[in-house]
């Protein structure tokens, strides 16, 4: 039954609230009748419109999302009848609007393939990377273009364009609405779960600006990677990528002090580390399968073994050093050597992962990565050759962007400063 009256302006709340659960489900109903999802997420805002002007008078309707949904499906058929430009669409569907039946109401936890369709639109590899995060967080997400801009630390008219000429390009490219299949879906899929993970990569060690984290983007990649197990669960490497962020996430607690400040891995308390998440990441990893595993589910593994660890000290090191250069060999990459030889100092010493810190030292990519410097001041530092640790902390500090980052740095090099530094125990992140 609708709710009738509205005192203190309870339509409008249920109206933001509905649109914002509801956001990404209508325009993917409607983007499947008119295929463009940029005149799709204009028509879901007249159904806004049409719920601000409507439901103060008639009341608010027992399931706002579906009437929502309706209204803004009905619109699309109503324009694609309008526009002949869409008769060449219409012809290729091969069947007539009318007897495409209106989307059953969604169960509030409800998965479906328009869903899907529109994951797959969003993340499609015609996109540049920074294109398909801000429009996958737009329309999945429901983020304002401020809200993303703020997050990204980032110009919001800069955002507003981005999303603008990513509906142009994929309207342009003609990209279909649709879940790819075969080899092209395995492919696509790569570009789908990279979006995720950079997102959740933003927020849990922020580039830039004066936090080191930044949890809404956090947890708007655990749920995108929750709704993909829903919609995919035969693709082990959704689960591993699920696994990777629920593990990472257990530890955001203890990542930082009671000012903001970075804690590194070693010094986390792990009694505040999230027990449910690690227990949903062993679980998404366990559904990922045996093997041979990806890219998602090799870093999962790893993140298992620090979750296993009741102490630093107790960490399966060798074990991650294995994982690692697995990774290695699947997807090789100066970042994921740069992370086996961190586990190969601790599994095999210090000396033996200077030699491999020392063969990166010339590769391009790496060239303004704060890490690289700051691994190889950890390594020298527990070796006891502090001063030159002091020169590599220093480095680290210049090229870190994250003031919180950056200030560990320049802790680290005022204590191993010449005639004050003793030999440092502790590893190079924050973890």
């Amino acid at each position: 039954m609708a709710v009738t009256g509205d005192p203190g302006g309870r339509a409008a709340e249920a109206v933001e609230a509905a649109f914002r659960i509801e956001y990404a489900r209508i325009i993917a109903a409607v983007a499947r009748v008119v295929r463009d999802v940029g005149i799709a997420e204009e028509l879901a805002q007249d159904a806004l419109l049409a719920a601000l002007e409507q439901w103060p008078g008639s009341g608010v309707p027992d399931r706002p999302g579906a009437w929502l949904t309706a209204v803004a499906r009905n619109r699309a058929v109503d324009l694609v009848r309008r526009r002949e430009t869409y008769a060449r669409k219409l012809a290729e569907v091969g069947r007539d609007l009318a007897d495409v039946p209106p989307p059953e109401p969604a169960e509030p936890d409800a998965i479906d393939d328009d869903l899907l369709r529109l994951i797959f639109t969003a993340c499609h590899p015609v996109l540049s990377a920074d294109a398909r995060i801000a429009l996958t967080l737009r329309l999945l997400g429901g983020l304002t273009t401020g809200e993303i801009a703020r997050a990204f630390l980032t110009a919001e008219p800069t955002v507003a364009q981005r999303i603008v000429r990513a509906k142009r390009a994929l309207a342009s490219a003609d990209v279909p609405f649709e879940v790819p299949a075969g080899q092209e879906r395995i492919a696509r899929l790569g570009s789908v779960l990279e979006v995720v993970y950079l997102v959740f990569n933003e927020g849990y060690a922020a580039t830039a600006g004066d936090d080191l984290l930044r949890p809404a983007l956090c947890e708007e990649a655990l749920r995108l990677a929750r709704v993909l197990q829903g919609l995919m669960p035969g693709e082990p490497e959704v689960h591993g990528l699920a696994a990777l962020l629920e593990f990472q996430a257990s530890r955001i607690p203890a990542r930082t002090g009671p000012s903001g400040e970075p804690v590194l891995l070693a010094d986390q308390d792990r009694s505040r580390w999230s027990r449910l998440l690690m227990h949903r990441g062993a679980a998404a990893l366990e559904r990922a399968g045996p093997g041979p595993h990806g890219r998602y589910a090799l870093q999962a593994a790893v993140a298992a073994c620090h979750a296993r660890a009741a102490r630093y000290e107790e960490t399966d090191w060798a074990t991650i050093a294995l994982l690692y250069g697995f990774l290695a060999r699947l997807d090789p990459s100066p970042v994921v050597e740069l992370n086996r030889a961190v586990a190969v100092s601790y599994a095999e010493g210090p000396q033996t992962a200077l030699h491999l810190v020392d063969a990166l030292s010339g590769e391009p990519a790496l060239g303004g990565y704060h890490l690289l410097p700051s691994v190889r001041g950890d390594l020298l530092e527990r070796m006891g050759r502090t001063d030159e640790a002091h020169g590599e902390f220093a480095r680290a500090a210049r090229l870190a962007r994250n003031a919180r980052e950056r200030a560990l740095l320049h802790s680290r090099a005022a204590r191993t400063a010449p005639g004050t530094a003793e030999p440092g125990t502790r590893g190079p992140g924050a973890g």
